[in-house]
């Protein structure tokens, strides 16, 4: 369903592919007024089918060649483990073989690459000082100006005449045939049902990550879907057009500023369907935080489902997200927006201490500290201008200026203001929540270990939660609530909260999946695919999915933070780990030889992920702390 409305039927109004006459439709209609059905299978009529046997037998219309080749995943059966949802022949949930050979490659792959660099889920978190890394003019502005120079979110009036200027995509012309008590219901067949109407589907994706969001799209492949990745040339993406799992790469200048790339993309998309290896775009995608913004707008204009550019928007802006949640009557920490060195006294008064001090618009927990006293946020707001206040953009890039580089003085493009807010006591949780037709169907809460401050580095989760029933019923109620409050009514969302002893408080909504372990948490735990879920958002097709009653197994995972600053010299006990029983993963995130910092000289370097398995959750969290305890990444100082 098209975020923050309804035209009615089962996509909203809002699954279309083409804008006023520029983009071919899918299908031409047939003299007798329906479609005509791809070669071998049932013409898609006029007529609404009326038994989900009848529904499993629609044939997509005008899907294009290509035939996705997905690979044989390095997973193996798992003695206790049974998805509640069938997968074919593709096993997932299970034990992976986490080839450290791979892993280490995949760390070679991430290393200079600027569709890479671009993925704020890579382990650790981008700071005022990691900004001194060479940033294309595209990043800068989805960073600390987000959305910079994209388009704006257009009128109601504006996307009423688009929906009304295009012809239907594929998916919805299916989808309109099918009653919608068959698509909607949390069933086995009913899922089956709603993956056969994603089968042929092409779908773009915008940027494809790190090296380590290959399954995103093995699962894409798996699900039948005509892959169309479109990101910056130097991508490690490229190479999966060649193995079959994706249909087409389409380099996009991702050095250029928003408005450009957004341009870029527009007419690639366009060109989709006319070579006969895809059908035009059913829906367009993205697993990358920086590309939601424009992935949202280009889903407007084409009239695809998707996020609306004003939901995404308030959720990526920090202050935004309080207004919003403020008029919607939810709780909302005491904050501030600070402008200039005036506005601290201010907020020295009406917030007090302790408090957080961070940027209001950006990412990845961009430049998040704690303040304990008014010298502390003094020093702590200076330090944060004084970076960004040094950042130029120069000939596409952004730099650290220097008297004599020129270029474009960076504050031009970024929001300097800095939030301040009332500091959060109390636990703090991840909800993964998937919405469909403005309400929830989905929303698994797992328990974050304490951060460490002041820089908030995080620790260990384990799923499902060990809090009580209520509190966890509370935490979800209030994610929930706020993913609405922001304006989104289908997607997968990545909510992150805190029980402090006034309540529950949201930290932020990430309208996306979340990154690292969030897919495998919830698939293991609950049987839930959130690629999938995502996917069908995408496309327009409901979500549903069907959750078993007790969880299906219990995880635990954390970063392993460096102890001190250092040498890593030998990674054989990581190795070791990952021969263990119940070890899922225990994968290095830094080379031999690699310079770590540690918390006397700033914020932690992350030296591993460590991913486990038990029956219950405590048990995993238990064994997952030993294994911590063991030091599997040792630091020579």
């Amino acid at each position: 369903m098209v975020a923050g409305g309804s035209k009615g039927g089962c996509c909203g109004g809002g699954c279309f592919a083409g804008v006023g006459g520029k983009f071919a439709p899918d299908v031409a209609p047939s003299i007798g007024g329906g479609i005509q059905a791809a070669s071998g299978g049932v013409a898609v009529s006029n007529e609404k089918v009326g038994t989900m046997q009848e529904a499993m037998k629609l044939q997509r219309p005008a899907e294009g060649t290509f035939l996705p080749s997905p690979p044989q995943l390095r997973r193996t059966d798992s003695p206790g483990w049974a998805s509640p949802a069938p997968y074919g022949s593709v096993a997932m949930g299970t034990d992976i073989d986490c080839d450290f050979d791979l892993v280490m490659e995949e760390l070679d792959q991430a290393a200079g690459s600027l569709g890479c660099q671009m993925d704020l889920d890579a382990p650790g978190r981008a700071t005022a000082k990691t900004l001194m890394t060479q940033r294309s003019k595209y990043e800068a502005e989805q960073i600390l100006g987000s959305p910079g120079t994209l388009p704006m979110p257009m009128s109601a009036d504006e996307r009423e005449a688009v929906i009304r200027s295009i012809l239907p995509t594929a998916t919805f012309q299916m989808l309109s045939k099918i009653p919608p008590q068959l698509l909607t219901k949390a069933s086995d067949d009913a899922q089956a049902l709603r993956r056969k109407m994603a089968h042929g589907a092409t779908i773009v994706f915008v940027s494809a990550g790190l090296p380590g969001k290959r399954f995103i799209f093995e699962r894409a492949a798996a699900l039948g879907l005509k892959v169309v990745i479109l990101e910056h040339p130097d991508s490690w993406s490229s190479s999966l057009v060649k193995e079959g799992i994706v249909a087409k790469f389409l380099p996009v200048d991702m050095s250029q500023g928003s408005e450009a790339v957004f341009a870029q993309a527009m007419a690639l998309i366009g060109e989709l369907g006319k070579d006969g290896l895809t059908g035009t775009a059913d829906g367009i995608a993205t697993f990358v935080e920086l590309s939601v913004p424009l992935v949202s707008r280009l889903a407007e204009r084409l009239g695809l489902p998707g996020h609306r550019p004003a939901a995404v928007d308030s959720a990526r802006n920090k202050h935004a997200t309080r207004a919003r949640l403020k008029e919607a009557g939810l709780p909302t920490p005491r904050n501030i927006l600070l402008k200039s060195v005036a506005d601290l006294e201010i907020g020295s008064r009406e917030v007090g201490f302790p408090a957080v001090l961070k940027p209001a618009s950006g990412a990845a927990s961009l430049g998040v500290k704690k303040v304990e006293n008014e010298q502390d946020m003094l020093e702590t707001y200076n330090e944060i201008i004084e970076e960004l206040s040094t950042l130029v953009v120069t000939s596409g890039a952004l730099v650290k200026g220097t008297p004599n580089s020129g270029g474009v003085d960076a504050s031009k493009i970024m929001d300097m203001s800095v939030l301040m807010e009332q500091y959060l006591d109390g636990c703090e949780v991840d909800i993964d929540v998937v919405m469909s037709g403005g309400e929830y169907q989905y929303a698994a809460v797992a328990d974050n270990g304490p951060t460490m401050e002041p820089y908030f580095n995080e620790t260990w989760a384990v799923c499902p939660s060990l809090l009580p029933k209520d509190t966890q019923r509370q935490l979800k109620e209030l994610g929930i609530a706020c993913v609405k409050a922001l304006g989104f009514t289908s997607g997968v969302f990545h909510v992150e909260c805190k029980m402090t002893s006034t309540g529950p408080q949201l930290i932020e909504v990430n309208a996306r999946m979340g990154g690292g372990q969030v897919f495998e948490c919830n698939l293991r735990a609950w049987g839930v695919d959130l690629v999938e879920e995502t996917l069908f958002a995408a496309l327009g097709i409901p979500s549903a999915p069907p959750v078993p009653k007790q969880p299906l197994s219990a995880v635990a995972y954390c970063y392993v933070n460096a102890p001190v600053s250092g040498r890593v010299d030998d990674l054989s006990q990581l190795e070791g780990l990952m021969k263990r029983e119940g070890v899922v993963w225990a994968k290095p995130l830094v080379k031999p030889g690699t310079q770590v910092t540690g918390p006397e000289k700033g914020m932690p370097s992350w030296l591993c992920d460590l991913f486990v398995t038990r029956p219950t959750a405590r048990e995993a969290l238990d064994f997952l702390k030993s294994l911590e305890a063991e030091n599997p990444v040792p630091v020579v100082v």
